[in-house]
């Protein structure tokens, strides 16, 4: 074994520590050097940095919060545009789909619930509707009642890959906590699953629509109605259609408390105009109901939409919009045709 020896050497080197103003010129120059188009950075008095990645809509104020409503921020000459231009969709819509529409007044009448007194061919003259559809409505809704809501509640899992007690154990408390929040926190999920199977063989469609409610403080499932969810009658699938609008009822004192909350935006929307479709008056005659006077309800579209937003469009690596249009629901006051959200 050779020993070998290296000496040190005998020089020191200098190490200079720069100051403070050298270092913010150097933070400086880096910064102006990596800076992009859609990137900005500033300094803070702390000797930090704050880093915006699209500044066109961080200088729009609110805008960068993902949740924010746009409504708020948007000029009232574009979201003048919007609103017409949706409208317009939900017009087209609804039209492309009025022989379904009778079919399915036509077809409410066959069910017999309503007594009518007849004046031909003579008056007070009898009349038989056969109770075979009524019937058939009642069976299936009472079969898939008992099979899709059992008393034990309606999730079951199902444990993917190996099967050990530790998974066994967690898929039980998943199908006991989910089955918790539907029959009891969620009070009115029940019931509306029972009347969705009831209208579900007459309309041959009905949807559910299951969110997070911000006043109630936790999830929500409603039943959907065919006649208020208007989709392109070409559309095969609700992922296909290129626009879905869904027609929802709020009254007045629910709409301030919505616009107060800042979910929706706080405009004056006038007196509510009195209207009400075929499809409302049948089903409210079926149920033995007559409106006299129509209360201070507002109809609104909530539409999911693809839109090309100014100020919020899709940019390329360069920062140059691409042209490509965006997911949003935007909420418009039917009458008025204000938007109340984006």
């Amino acid at each position: 074994m050779a020993d070998i020896d290296k000496a040190l050497p005998n020089t020191l080197t200098t190490i200079q520590v720069p100051g403070q103003a050298e270092v913010e010129q150097a933070i400086q120059e880096d910064a102006q050097q990596s800076q992009s188009p859609d990137v900005e950075i500033k300094q803070t008095e702390d000797g930090g940095a704050e880093i915006s990645f699209d500044p066109s809509i961080a200088s729009q104020e609110g805008g960068q919060d993902h949740y924010a409503n746009l409504a708020d921020f948007l000029d009232d000459s574009l979201l003048g545009e919007i609103g017409s231009t949706l409208q317009e969709q939900y017009t087209d819509y609804k039209s492309s789909r009025q022989d379904w529409e009778k079919t399915y007044v036509n077809g409410l009448d066959l069910l017999g619930f309503n007594y009518k007194t007849r004046t031909q061919p003579f008056r007070n003259a009898s009349g038989v509707t056969h109770p075979v559809l009524a019937e058939s409505v009642t069976q299936f809704q009472s079969q898939a009642y008992k099979e899709l809501l059992p008393a034990d509640g309606p999730v079951r899992t199902q444990i993917v890959g190996v099967i050990d007690r530790q998974k066994e154990e967690q898929s039980e408390r998943v199908r006991d906590f989910m089955n918790y929040q539907i029959m009891n926190v969620m009070k009115e999920y029940e019931p509306e699953f029972d009347q969705m199977l009831f209208y579900l063989p007459l309309s041959g469609s009905t949807f559910k629509k299951v969110y997070y409610d911000a006043m109630l403080g936790r999830a929500v499932s409603k039943f959907i109605p065919a006649d208020d969810l208007i989709v392109p009658y070409t559309a095969t699938s609700l992922e296909d259609a290129e626009a879905i609008i869904h027609v929802l009822k709020i009254s007045e004192n629910d709409l301030k408390k919505q616009q107060v909350s800042g979910f929706y935006k706080d405009v004056d929307l006038g007196e509510p105009p009195l209207q009400q479709n075929e499809i409302e008056k049948k089903q409210l005659e079926l149920q033995g109901i007559r409106v006299s006077k129509q209360a201070d309800v507002y109809t609104l579209l909530e539409c999911h939409v693809n839109l090309d937003i100014e100020g919020f469009e899709d940019r390329d690596q360069n920062g140059e919009p691409t042209g490509i249009k965006l997911p949003y629901v935007v909420t418009i006051e039917e009458g008025s045709r204000e938007v109340l959200a984006i």
